[in-house]
């Protein structure tokens, strides 16, 4: 009743909001082909709306509708009750403007016992949706609804665009993702982690950037070489991370450090795919070298622009903590570099959606040790590293498989 008494709400407003009530959605997955068939079929009785919970999940992409005043009046009169969360808007955020102002994030409808949470996405420079915290503030009504409950705001969120599709669910049309089952997966992983720009700032007043010459051109091939290195790895359905100098650079610094001359990616083994050598070579980076293999210490390195190189590191989980392997061509020595177990959150990075490590500072902190924050133009990868192990030789009869530089 309160579900249908909001939809025609905001469609007397002109306002498109589509689906993503995790339960419903889970529920509609079972039956999507039936549903996808039968546009308009007739439900006999409410088998998704009506499941027991304290409340409805849509979202409303901000750029569709203007901020209606209207609305919240024509509510009022239906008997609903609302809410509006807003916050900072972190696009307006930069190097040179923290900018503060805030935009609408949430808004929460309520009738009776039931309410219905309206999330607002925002296209980001990076081509996706990205939906920010619900954080109340201090004069808000916190016993409104079960706040905890709530599927969406406990952090902000990325999602790709979504397909939509005009369904008929219990009688009631409404617009869900195309696939239900893709959108729930991309959910339980969405969580969004906003580049530091404030202590970035901070940085820069204590070691002004470098704007050389160099160090802009450097920057602008490391870019093209990311975004060129993503769509090839996406376009396998290979997860990947920002990692080593190319992490520390996005969380100390917001931007790519100008004298680290490569870029660094790492990729759990367990995603490893032949295919990524032949398609780095297709996407016009040869591979530089091999070290290592896939059960032990897999590391690859592609030639992209000029001098500027594409290391892949390859990280391998233990009980209780991961690592991952360093070859020295010469020798033959190994070298392993241990982190504290981590999960994966997407962050906007030169403009792309890319992941890091939600724990970055602790991945920070085991490869740059406690000074981290002090820029160093110096490195030894087999020495300077703070969790570095040495870890035997190779056995000199497989050096042909291990050691392959090109």
């Amino acid at each position: 009743h309160v579900v249908r008494k909001f939809l025609g709400l905001i469609s007397s407003h002109d306002i498109p909001v589509y689906l993503i009530d995790p339960l419903i959605l889970g529920l509609v997955d079972k039956d999507i082909e039936q549903i996808r068939s039968s546009p308009d079929g007739p439900s006999p009785e409410c088998k998704y709306f009506c499941a027991p919970r304290d409340f409805t999940t849509f979202a409303l992409l901000d750029k569709t509708w203007k901020h209606e005043v209207g609305l919240f009046r024509t509510a009022e009169k239906m008997g609903f009750q609302w809410l509006k969360i807003i916050n900072k808007d972190p696009r307006l955020d930069g190097m040179d403007d923290l900018s503060g102002m805030e935009i609408p994030l949430h808004y929460i409808f309520k009738l009776a016992s039931h309410a219905i949470h309206l999330v607002v996405f925002y296209e980001r420079s990076g081509n996706y949706l990205w939906h920010g915290p619900l954080r109340l503030k201090q004069h808000m009504d916190r016993k409104f609804v079960p706040f905890r409950k709530l599927h969406f705001g406990r952090y902000p969120g990325a999602y790709e665009k979504p397909e939509l599709l005009h369904v008929s669910i219990d009688d009631l049309k409404v617009q869900i993702p195309k696939n239900p089952s893709t959108f729930l997966e991309e959910m339980s992983h969405s969580r969004f982690l906003e580049c530091r720009y404030r202590e970035a700032r901070a940085f820069f007043q204590l070691y002004p950037d470098d704007a050389s010459l160099d160090a802009v051109e450097f920057r602008i091939k490391a870019k093209s070489l990311l975004h060129l290195a993503a769509l090839t790895l996406n376009n396998l359905g290979v997860k990947f991370w920002l990692s080593s100098g190319t992490c520390l650079g996005w969380y100390r610094q917001c931007n790519v450090i100008p004298h680290s001359k490569d870029v660094d990616l790492g990729i759990f083994i367990r995603d490893y795919k032949a295919e990524i050598i032949p398609a780095f070579h297709k996407a016009g980076l040869p591979l530089k070298h091999k070290f290592g293999k896939v059960e032990d210490s897999l590391e690859l390195s592609f030639q992209g622009e000029e001098d500027v190189k594409l290391d892949i590191f390859f990280f391998y989980e233990e009980e209780d903590h991961i690592w991952n392997g360093g070859t020295q061509a010469k020798s033959g020595k190994k070298f392993k570099y241990l982190f504290p177990k981590f999960t994966l959150c997407w962050t906007e990075f030169v403009e792309l959606k890319v992941h890091v490590p939600c724990e970055t500072l602790q991945y920070v902190e085991a490869n740059y040790g406690p000074d981290w924050k002090v820029p160093v133009k110096v490195w030894d990868w087999k020495s300077s590293p703070s969790n570095v192990q040495d870890n035997g030789v190779w056995p000199v009869d497989e050096w042909d498989d291990v050691i392959q530089i090109y």
